[in-house]
């Protein structure tokens, strides 16, 4: 699985590449070359057997939930003497 992070110190602002079983790779870039490296490298949709972002349930497109549903407004009823029609 590919992993790329942006790391930031006091100073300048890196970008972090780390492979399994390699050394990572972590070179400074600036805000614009950071996101243009994940453009290239981060994936436009799920693919099958690919683990990514698109896998994760969190970053799932669901529609939002339904709203809950309300009470049946109560019947209003007159009170008095022309309620009882006295």
């Amino acid at each position: 699985m590919l992993v790329i992070r942006r790391l930031v110190d006091r100073r300048r602002a890196y970008t972090g590449i780390f492979l399994p079983g390699e050394p990572p790779k972590i070179f400074p870039t600036t805000d614009h070359e950071h996101a243009r490296i994940l453009a290239i490298y981060k994936q436009d949709r799920p693919y099958e057997g690919i683990v990514n972002d698109f896998s994760d349930p969190l970053f799932e497109s669901t529609p939002p939930p339904a709203p809950a549903p309300t009470a049946a407004p109560k019947k209003k009823t007159r009170r008095g003497p022309s309620a009882t029609g006295a």
